[in-house]
């Protein structure tokens, strides 16, 4: 398991199959969340925060699993606009190439609203993607 231990520029997609055809509105539209992942591996446990910037953090936890995804559970903070959140996230470094020119380190993966919250339903799920930082 590479060491996935830093900051990581967050983005996450809905994963809506319409082409955007290079519409920056409907490009924006499909952005689900976005943050910083503060991340720190200690063994096969993983901890840290997603901070989504004005008091909108969740506490991240769990580790490496079988196959050598990390799985993590990130809660909201009480008395803050996340209390009561919970959203799972499952994800793998990306592939890094041999012969790639200035690639830099990211993680790829899904995520699951698992509670509902402000009238969003459990179950939604959007694909992320997150970049280290230099």
């Amino acid at each position: 398991m590479a060491d996935v231990s830093g900051l990581w520029t967050y983005r996450s997609y809905r994963n809506d199959p319409t082409m955007i055809s290079g519409d920056p509105d409907k490009a924006v539209q499909n952005i689900f969340g976005e943050g910083m992942f503060d991340l720190r591996l200690d063994g096969e446990s993983v901890a840290g925060t997603l901070d989504m910037g004005g008091g909108y953090v969740l506490d991240l936890s769990g580790g490496v699993v079988a196959g050598g995804d990390v799985a993590l559970v990130g809660l909201g903070r009480d008395a803050t606009p996340t209390a009561g959140w919970q959203y799972d996230y499952r994800f793998a470094p990306a592939h890094r190439w041999p012969n790639g020119v200035n690639q830099v380190p990211a993680l790829v993966g899904t995520v699951i609203r698992a509670k509902p919250h402000d009238g969003a339903p459990a179950g939604t799920v959007a694909s992320f993607i997150a970049v280290r930082q230099a």
